[in-house]
């Protein structure tokens, strides 16, 4: 559950590891005298040494945001106090303040920019201290599921907090909740992690056993079950790669004019049946020259589907493309004056 600028989220989870029983004796005695070895280190010993060795050297990259009433994480960038962090941390506001890991003294920042779109921004220090500790982004590609993770935030403004868990699958494409008004973002191939999702960890790192963040956490899925409360053990954060293309924008410019997001071109409005039942996306508009454009549609054509799958609202029209690429090849179920027709398109960027 995305829960919003004022109780904002990343991943945590909890990684229930087997206890290994010590050895014993058989009851036979040992001469007085006898020299003694010291136990070889478990398998357990050795994961925790690995476990304190990651949390020393990302810990200190990661740190609390205060923008308003909010309360997230975000993750040092650079040495010249670029800070990233979600969209919905930051949300409206143009000044923060955040507090490094290894000290109290709340530091002044601004907005360089914020990508709702993906749920991205970058804030700046207004006077970066010396020390700063850049993160380690990593490859996107070789995250695979089973992998061990450290999630590293401030959940509940708990500053510097560090769970555990694991990749629990990979490619996963996930809609927020609209907020304030607007609708939310709907990203493609976020990592999902076994991971229990906290206010206030948003924008937080989630960490392979290499030291190198994987992606930013972001959400957690909710149990219409219960109530729409978090769903233990499902949460997703956006990818290294979303996140250094990102933001590496943000910082030369200001602002995204490649996001990497597959788009056909066109602006719809839901559509619906003659019994009042969603039924599709009616093109408004067509951007001239654009992948719809070029493949014949138009304004008034009602997209239905795309490569097999059923589009019956924008909504899932945006969830459908988010599973894509710019570049990928796809076709368009449309109906046109009543008749059903098919377009192949070449998408376009968003």
């Amino acid at each position: 559950m995305w829960l919003g600028p004022a109780a904002v989220l990343a991943a945590a989870a909890l990684l229930v590891t087997g206890c290994s029983s010590s050895d014993k004796g058989s009851g036979s005695s040992t001469a007085v005298g006898a020299a003694t070895t010291a136990p070889a280190p478990s398998t357990n010993d050795q994961l925790e040494q690995n476990y304190q060795q990651v949390i020393s050297q990302v810990l200190p990259s990661v740190v609390q945001i205060t923008a308003g009433d909010s309360l997230g994480s975000g993750i040092v960038y650079d040495d010249k106090g670029d800070i990233v962090t979600n969209a919905h941390v930051v949300g409206s506001a143009q000044n923060f303040t955040v507090t490094l890991a290894n000290s109290t003294k709340p530091l002044d920042a601004t907005l360089v920019g914020s990508y709702p779109q993906s749920d991205l921004a970058v804030i700046r220090l207004s006077s970066p201290p010396g020390g700063l500790k850049p993160a380690t982004f990593a490859d996107s590609s070789k995250v695979a599921v089973g992998q061990i993770t450290l999630a590293m935030g401030s959940p509940l403004g708990l500053s510097s907090s560090v769970t555990e868990g694991i990749v629990s699958a990979v490619g996963r494409t996930v809609s927020e909740p609209a907020s304030s008004g607007s609708g939310g973002a709907t990203i493609g191939n976020m990592v999902q992690t076994s991971a229990a999702i906290n206010p206030g960890n948003s924008g937080g790192a989630l960490v392979n056993l290499s030291s190198q963040v994987i992606g930013i956490n972001t959400l957690t899925a909710v149990d219409p079950e219960l109530g729409n409360s978090a769903a233990p053990g499902i949460g997703f954060a956006i990818p290294a790669v979303t996140v250094t293309g990102i933001a590496d924008q943000l910082i030369s410019s200001g602002k995204v004019t490649n996001s990497g997001r597959a788009a056909l071109g066109v602006t719809v409005r839901p559509f619906f049946s003659t019994n009042f039942q969603p039924a599709g996306a009616a093109i408004v508009s067509v951007v001239s020259g654009g992948p719809a454009a070029s493949a014949g549609l138009q304004a008034g054509d009602v997209i239905t589907g795309i490569n097999g799958t059923a589009i019956t609202s924008p909504a899932v029209l945006t969830t459908a493309l988010a599973a894509f690429s710019p570049g990928d090849k796809v076709t368009v179920a449309y109906q046109r004056d009543g008749q059903n027709q098919n377009a192949d398109v070449t998408l376009g960027t968003l």
